[in-house]
């Protein structure tokens, strides 16, 4: 932090390039691009990949909103896809079948522990000349064949919102590439269309502006403490790998549990890493309020499926649309995980699971 006061530059510095340097080292990515959230993260990727007013992106219906929201935010339409009932991500085979004339993009996402079918939907994408962007915001630390999250495509994105595996103090996010084109355009697209990968070589702010682009600097503050906490990454997903062994030993065992996380067999070595802990559960939203009356808490991913938010019902979906992910919706609970829970906390939340199904308490 001191680096960061004495430097006197708080938004986009020495600190935010010392980040981006570290990324790519990490995951091995040619360029890392730090801005201000994962969602602009997205928004700036798609806009960088050439997204044009109207092109149609292939998003799963199982998401954050975040996902849908960028694509509509970048000026696309989001077509919506069904999901795999263990992985909880896009399908291939739904994805080949909702492809129309106006698709352009389509736009996996990696959730809680496992990284989609990339060779799948990759296959998928190439027959259909469409450009895969990875919402990999999830997916700080999983690899497909020793290939980090976000390379497979045009690009990807990370998220360091505070619960995250990686998490800031605030919000703040990354794109990842491997295309120097598209590198150049995020980095200018963040900083109102000027180029300069930093703030200490932004150009004059009477220079000409070559993008309409937006204000999505990351702040150095945040950057900093992004570079002290990546010091203990692999520790910290080693950590939550052993709480989610803990709990799935003992969850196990209790009936009313339908659905623990699974790790799906694909056609190459995956690497995951635990950002959440999600189960599906019989009578899900009693034993959420059961576990918060005893001071735990939960947290359900998604209440709501995409198709059916409010935001999107100009589409004209309607329920039955995309039956696997509204029965996720229906049924899914992530339990607490975080590196410093203690094996005793999960013995505790197991404990309660257990009195519920069972009618002890």
């Amino acid at each position: 932090m001191g680096q960061v006061f004495s430097h006197g530059k708080y938004s986009h510095g020495r600190q935010v390039a010392e980040l981006e340097q570290a990324l790519c080292a990490y995951t091995g990515a040619r360029y890392a691009l730090g801005v201000n959230s994962g969602t602009d993260a997205l928004v700036l990727l798609l806009r960088a990949a050439g997204l044009a007013p109207g092109d149609e992106v292939l998003v799963p219906a199982f998401t954050f909103i975040a996902t849908a929201s960028a694509v509509v935010l970048a000026g696309g339409r989001p077509v919506f896809t069904d999901i795999e009932p263990a992985s909880y991500a896009m399908d291939p085979a739904a994805l080949a079948a909702a492809i129309t004339p106006r698709c352009r993009f389509v736009l996996p996402v990696h959730l809680f522990h496992q990284l989609a079918d990339l060779d799948e939907l990759g296959a998928v994408a190439g027959r259909a000349g469409l450009t895969m962007i990875e919402d990999s915001a999830e997916a700080i630390g999983m690899r497909w064949n020793g290939r980090h999250a976000g390379l497979f495509g045009a690009g990807g994105v990370l998220s360091f919102f505070p619960t995250k595996t990686l998490g800031a103090l605030g919000d703040a996010g990354a794109v990842l590439t491997d295309d120097p084109l598209i590198a150049d355009r995020v980095a200018a697209l963040r900083h109102h269309g000027r180029g300069g990968r930093t703030l200490d070589h932004f150009p004059g702010i009477a220079n000409e502006t070559g993008l309409s682009g937006c204000n999505s600097k990351m702040d150095d503050l945040q950057a900093a403490v992004l570079l002290a906490k990546l010091t203990r990454l692999d520790a910290d997903i080693a950590r939550r790998g052993e709480l989610a062994a803990a709990y799935s030993a003992q969850l196990s065992r209790i009936s009313g549990i339908t659905r623990l996380p699974t790790v799906v067999k694909r056609n190459a070595a995956t690497t995951g890493a635990y950002y959440v802990y999600l189960i599906e559960a019989d009578d899900r939203d009693g034993v959420a309020r059961y576990l918060a009356d005893r001071g735990i808490e939960t947290e359900i991913y998604y209440p709501t499926p995409l198709h059916l938010q409010p935001c999107f019902a100009h589409l004209g979906h309607r329920p039955g649309d995309f039956p696997v992910a509204e029965a996720a919706c229906r049924r899914a609970l992530a339990l607490p995980l975080y590196p410093d829970l203690t094996l005793d906390q999960v013995d505790r939340v197991c404990a309660v699971i257990g009195e519920f199904y069972s009618g002890s308490a």
